[in-house]
């Protein structure tokens, strides 16, 4: 199973939408591996967002991002990072289709409300940024044999 690192980001966490986004993820069969609430350092932000560092929003966004706590979770998943950025959507949350997540809450390109890894490359890494490997748990989702045949629980 793959894993990607899925943040709610703090524009969601205001609106109180932390449950219904949890819930889409978890009614797509996705499973939760690890779950937190944090306050995300500028420190940390800064390492993730290094890529955009010379766009003219970057000081924005860290200081969107650290301004109040996000939840952090680790979902899994057979082809989880392409699911869960299936789910979520474009960036731009006015462009986002309906059904999506951004598509349904949102309508702004930053304040788009989730963060999902793009690559299983960058999911590991994101993973190893914000979580400890004691923060993540292996455990048998019952409900697996409804949601995987027998062929797919068994190729990687």
């Amino acid at each position: 199973m793959e894993r990607s690192l899925v943040i709610i980001k703090p524009d969601a966490v205001n609106r109180d939408l932390i449950g219904r986004i949890i819930a889409r993820l978890e009614e797509k069969g996705l499973k939760i591996v690890a779950m937190k609430m944090e306050k995300l350092h500028p420190y940390k932000l800064k390492d993730h967002y290094a890529h955009l560092k010379d766009k003219p929003f970057y000081e924005e966004i860290i200081k969107y991002m650290s301004s109040i706590p996000s939840i952090l979770l680790v979902i899994e998943g057979k082809q989880a990072v392409e699911v869960v950025r299936k789910m979520i959507g474009p960036t731009q949350g006015r462009e986002a289709p309906s059904g999506t997540i951004r598509g349904d809450f949102s309508v702004s390109n930053q304040s788009n409300l989730v963060h999902a890894s793009d690559s299983t490359e960058t999911a590991q890494k994101e993973i190893e940024r914000f979580f400890k490997a004691e923060e993540l748990h292996e455990y048998q989702k019952m409900n697996f044999d409804w949601i995987y045949s027998k062929d797919e629980k068994s190729l990687k």
